[in-house]
């Protein structure tokens, strides 16, 4: 069998799509979970959160149990994590198969307020029997416009949580003036420029810009951007690469990435055209560890070139594209 396994027919085949939705305290994450629920988008939905004080889904529908299972009325689970997430996720699925609860499509986690989703990034990349039948579809951060750039700079896990999100949601604008609410947008950009936000009204978004994949992202608009972002000493840039790459070659340079600079290598994510392969890979790192690649039937947009996007700590743009570059020119015959 290939390197990359059988090709899946989009992101996460047939495994059941998990979507982390993260945000400093009081942001309005649960208030966003609940407008999502509540339309039919949301249904045959299970969501799992973390800390019982922050279930306002509806608290009176969650027992005195931290690791109650309950039934929604519009047929979605809400579930306590008293565990750890793979617990979770597993008993979830075993209920699920034997139809101790409804079936669901997809899950939604709540983490936090005060939670770095770095460890939920490293456990899908390093559970491979989790990884069997769950995907990290994506890693939403909701961001309170009023607070916002107070919280970027006196919480540190806030600032993680902007760093290595995939996408945006910018709540509370209306506490907030236009022109505060395009600093607040300038602010993400300037942090993450590679993740698009949302501005909620009155906690409601477009269901599919919470849903959708984060590699399909261009759906919504967004670009891979092409300039350096940065906030406090993390750093995100993207790469794109006209010709298609060499997978040894790529795969030595995020080894030796990984042996070298592995915990400052918080997040590696993109699509890659591959030599002699039809369908793109998708790559995704966290720090020293590397989820199995995965070949895709078909690519999701018409831009069929190689695009990464890296979050870290103290490692340059320019320090990567030298390596892959080398390791490139490295792996070319003769």
């Amino acid at each position: 069998m290939s390197v990359f396994g059988r090709p899946l027919r989009h992101e996460g085949g047939a495994r059941i799509p998990v979507v982390v939705v993260t945000g400093f305290l009081g942001a309005g994450k649960t208030t966003l979970i609940r407008r999502l629920l509540n339309r039919p988008e949301g249904a045959a939905t299970a969501v799992v959160v973390n800390e019982f004080g922050e279930v306002g889904i509806d608290q009176a529908l969650l027992r005195s149990s931290a690791d109650a299972t309950v039934l929604l009325g519009n047929g979605c689970l809400c579930c306590a994590m008293r565990t750890d997430l793979q617990e979770t996720l597993r008993a979830l699925h075993i209920d699920r198969q034997r139809n101790v609860v409804p079936h669901f499509n997809r899950v939604i986690v709540e983490t936090s307020g005060i939670a770095d989703p770095g460890p939920i990034l490293q456990t899908f990349v390093s559970d491979r029997a989790l990884g069997d039948v769950f995907f990290l579809a994506a890693l939403i951060c909701v961001v309170d416009a009023a607070t916002l750039r107070e919280s970027l700079h006196h919480a540190p896990e806030a600032a993680r949580q902007v760093a290595l999100a995939d996408r945006f949601v910018l709540t509370k604008t209306d506490l907030v003036d236009a022109a505060g609410r395009e600093a607040a947008l300038a602010a993400l950009h300037e942090a993450n420029p590679a993740a698009p936000a949302a501005v909620a009204d009155q906690g409601t978004v477009e269901p599919d810009f919470l849903l959708a994949p984060a590699l399909s992202a261009r759906r919504h608009g967004a670009r891979f951007a092409d300039a350096p972002g940065h906030l406090a000493d993390l750093t995100s840039f993207s790469l794109t690469f006209e010709e298609a790459l060499d997978w040894s070659g790529f795969a030595a340079a995020m080894e030796a990435l990984r042996s070298l600079r592995g915990p400052d290598l918080l997040r590696v994510k993109g699509l890659l055209a591959i030599r002699d392969r039809p369908g793109p890979v998708v790559v995704h790192l966290v720090q020293h560890l590397a989820h199995p690649p995965v070949e895709l039937a078909a690519w999701p947009d018409e831009d069929h070139r190689s695009r990464l996007v890296f979050i870290t700590r103290g490692i340059s743009r320019e320090t990567v594209t030298a390596l892959l570059t080398a390791m490139q020119k490295a792996a070319l015959p003769g």
